[in-house]
């Protein structure tokens, strides 16, 4: 059984070549999950503006552009909520994961 060790600046670990494919599976989540939020703050960011741009228009108030311009502003804070939650939510579970896992290593290895 050959032993792999991954580089981190941080911290040195040697893993197994068997848990290599988890591990790197698990950074390509958190990689995903990083990028889900990102995703979700730059739709929020878009409707912010076009909202605000909305709200700046004079000449078409009878049509009521405000109504829309307000909910996209609501919709904004609504999308940066829903993306928060599910990145912490999913941090959390990998965190677990990754606890669980490491419980079981050093239980085996005894």
């Amino acid at each position: 059984m050959r032993k792999v060790k991954l580089h981190n600046p941080f911290k040195a670990r040697i893993i197994n070549e068997k848990l290599l494919r988890e591990h790197l599976a698990l950074e390509r989540t958190k990689l995903a999950n990083e990028r889900t939020l990102l995703s979700y703050i730059r739709a929020s960011i878009y409707l912010l503006i076009s909202g605000l741009a909305l709200l700046q228009i004079k000449e078409y108030q009878e049509i009521s552009l405000m109504w829309v311009g307000y909910l996209s502003l609501f919709i904004c804070i609504l999308f940066l909520l829903v993306g928060i939650s599910r990145y912490i939510a999913l941090e959390r579970k990998l965190n677990k994961l990754l606890r669980d896992e490491s419980s079981d290593n050093s239980s085996n290895a005894k």
